[in-house]
């Protein structure tokens, strides 16, 4: 577990940063997200997480699929998560998504950095991130964490980035 001092306009609260569980399922389904957050995380218009997203945090088994949330208090804060391909078995697609307010916080930067430690130690060197082409700031993220992240176009207005770990 590590913790992340993040600011916001009432202080400077804890956010801890720890494997997820079957029991932060709710935690997760609360996330204060706006229809732009879910549109850029689901590449779709819906009014909350959608269902199948649930039903993959049912199948975290911490090694081919994992997980890790961000908690500040008894609120999850945000989540980031792998899977591994398993035609590539080194490498793994990641998901990362951050409640509206925390944003811009270094809340995503830590999510990675502790799912990228498990990923490693699980054998997988390369990640496979799809992320809106419109999505600016998960693409400068992206570049802030893998200056020389190789990318390429995808479907339907996505990039499509290799990102070694």
């Amino acid at each position: 577990m590590t913790k992340l001092m993040a600011r916001t306009a009432l202080g400077v609260p804890t956010v801890d940063v720890r494997p997820y569980d079957g029991g932060d399922r709710e935690g997760v389904l609360r996330m204060r997200l706006s229809l732009r957050s879910l549109y850029h995380r689901f590449f779709a218009g819906t009014p909350h997480i959608p269902a199948f997203y649930a039903g993959t945090l049912d199948r975290v088994d911490h090694q081919d699929r994992d997980a890790v949330i961000a908690v500040a208090g008894p609120e999850v804060v945000g989540i980031a998560e792998y899977t591994r391909d398993t035609a590539l078995p080194w490498v793994a697609d990641i998901g990362v998504v951050v409640a509206d307010p925390w944003h811009r916080q270094g809340v995503a930067t830590r999510l990675i950095g502790n799912l990228t430690v498990s990923a490693r130690r699980h054998g997988i060197t390369e990640l496979r991130a799809d992320v809106l082409a419109g999505n600016r700031a998960a693409r400068a993220a992206i570049h802030g964490l893998w200056p020389r992240a190789l990318a390429a176009r995808g479907d339907e207005g996505t990039v499509i980035y290799r990102l070694p770990i």
